[in-house]
C-alpha cells in the first residue's frame, strides 16, 4: 500500500540528520530533477525580492528565503517529523512508537513540490516550495506531472491518495481498482454530506496515525475498508452501489472520509 500525503507549507527548523543527500531519497528515478529544482530555488534566493514574488511570500515571511538559500548546508529529518501544520499536529509522528514509524516508512509518502514523492522517514532539509509557485524558466506541474504519474502507474498495490488536488495535478494517481482519491465529507443529521476544508487536513492525520498504530495488512481496497469499519473510520464509496456491488468497476471511484 502507498498512503500518499500532501505536504504543508509551515515546517520545523533543524533537525539532526547530515546535509541534504538527495542518493538517500525514495524513487532514484527522481534524482536529476529534484537536483535542477534545488539549483533552481537556491539559484533564485539569491534574489530575495525576486524569491519572495515567486513563492507569493509577505514581508513577515522572509525567513523563508534564508530557508531556501541553505538548502543543501542545512540540516535534514524524516519528512514526517519536518511537516507541522493541521494534518501533521493530528498525526503528532513524535509520538509515534518505533512500529509506528517503521510501518510508515514502508507505506507513507509525501508529495512536495521540490522533491516529488518522498518517503515518510527520507531526511530532507526545511524549505518553501508550493503546487503553484513559479520558479524562472520551469513549470513545477512539467517537472513533476509524467514522472509522478508514470511512477504510480507502475504501482500494482493499493494507492489511498489524501493528496489536495494541487498536488494531484502534479503527478495524478494511476485511475484502476485499489487506486482511489479520498474525499472528506461531513454528514448531517439527514444524511446530507459536504465536503469540509479546513477540518479535511484533521480528519486526514488522524486517518494516518490510526493506520500507523493499528498496522493493518492491506492487499486489496476491501481489506482497506474493512479495516476502517472495524475502527470505527467512516470510509466508502462515493457512490453506495459499488459497495453492494463488489464486483463491479470501481476504477476511479473516489472514497468518502466521513467525520
Amino acid at each position: 500500500m502507498l498512503l500518499l500525503l500532501p505536504p504543508s507549507e509551515t515546517k520545523r527548523d533543524g533537525g539532526e540528520g547530515g546535509v541534504l543527500a538527495l542518493e538517500r531519497l525514495s524513487f532514484d528515478e527522481f534524482t536529476p530533477i529534484r537536483a535542477a529544482l534545488v539549483d533552481a530555488v537556491t539559484e533564485l534566493a539569491g534574489d530575495p525580492d525576486a524569491m519572495m514574488r515567486a513563492l507569493k511570500l509577505g514581508p513577515r515571511q522572509a525567513v523563508e528565503v534564508t530557508r531556501n538559500a541553505a538548502l543543501a548546508v542545512s540540516p535534514t529529518m524524516p519528512a514526517i517529523d519536518r511537516y507541522t501544520g493541521v494534518l501533521y499536529d493530528a498525526l503528532d509522528a513524535p509520538t509515534l512508537d518505533d512500529s509506528a514509524l517503521a510501518y510508515a516508512g514502508e507505506h507513507v509518502f509525501v508529495h512536495s513540490a521540490l522533491f516529488g514523492l518522498v518517503g515518510a522517514l527520507d531526511p530532507i532539509p526545511a524549505y518553501r516550495l508550493s503546487h503553484d509557485s513559479r520558479l524562472p524558466g520551469r513549470r513545477l506541474r512539467d517537472e513533476w506531472r509524467a514522472p509522478i504519474a508514470s511512477t504510480l502507474a507502475a504501482h500494482d498495490g493499493v494507492i489511498v491518495d489524501l493528496r489536495s488536488e494541487g498536488y494531484v495535478g502534479l503527478g495524478p494517481a494511476t485511475s484502476r481498482e485499489g487506486s482511489h482519491f479520498v474525499r472528506v465529507v461531513a454528514e448531517d443529521e439527514s444524511g446530507r454530506k459536504r465536503a469540509l476544508n479546513h477540518f479535511n487536513k484533521r480528519a486526514k492525520g488522524l486517518f494516518t496515525r490510526a493506520l500507523l498504530e493499528q498496522r493493518p495488512a492491506i492487499e486489496s481496497i476491501d481489506d482497506l475498508l474493512s479495516w476502517a469499519a472495524s475502527a470505527g473510520i467512516g470510509l466508502g464509496f462515493a457512490d453506495r452501489d459499488a459497495d453492494a456491488d463488489p464486483a463491479g468497476d470501481r476504477s476511479g471511484m473516489e472514497l468518502e472520509l466521513v467525520v
